[in-house]
């Protein structure tokens, strides 16, 4: 685990979590909403409310551009909206610079870093992500984690390293340590649900 420079300080905590596709940002982020008490958005299911249908059907009508456009402009609503939450982005939303930006000034941003591999085993059923509908999901991914993992480092002020998929609550402990020695969380506030059974 390392992390970056210091978070950004807000009176209402905004985290949002970046990775790869698969990196487990939506079920930590579920954990840790929870156990600090905010409420917990997915910028991919607030793109899909928007359109009224999947991603991977936006993508094959209208191209990435296009969501990659809509995907800046829904990122940048969720960040200037009040009150503290934590955000789960799209894998490839670091790819743009003005998502970088707006996320790094204006959230503290946790990557969730995993290998290809580790990935590759999670997401080898997985029919729902456009971009690894290919026929060797395992060398896209390669290709992906080359080009994105230095654009998350960029990105993020915490970087923690999720290879295993069943550690989610040690991820999360790992999260809220970094944010309490941060200066972002009260320990208070989060000690008594440290640790608890998700309900």
């Amino acid at each position: 685990m390392a992390s970056c420079q210091v978070a950004p300080s807000r009176s209402d905590p905004l985290i949002s979590l970046v990775g790869m596709p698969g990196g487990g940002k939506s079920t930590v982020g579920r954990q840790l909403a929870r156990q600090i008490g905010v409420p917990f958005v997915d910028s991919d299911h607030e793109i899909e409310q928007r359109i009224g249908g999947s991603i991977k059907q936006f993508f094959e009508h209208h191209g990435e551009d296009a969501f990659r456009d809509l995907e800046t402009e829904v990122i940048a609503e969720l960040i200037a909206r009040p009150g503290a939450c934590v955000l789960a982005t799209g894998g490839g939303a670091v790819l743009r610079e003005q998502n970088r930006e707006l996320l790094r000034a204006g959230s503290t941003v946790l990557y969730l870093r995993s290998t290809p591999e580790d990935l590759f085993r999670r997401l080898r059923h997985d029919t729902t992500r456009p971009l690894l509908q290919v026929k060797d999901p395992l060398a896209r991914l390669r290709e992906m984690h080359q080009q994105r993992d230095p654009l998350y480092r960029r990105c993020a002020h915490f970087i923690l390293e999720s290879a295993r998929p069943s550690a989610v609550q040690a991820l999360v402990n790992m999260a809220l340590m970094q944010l309490e020695l941060a200066g972002l969380l009260d320990p208070t506030r989060v000690a008594a649900t440290v640790g608890a059974e998700p309900t």
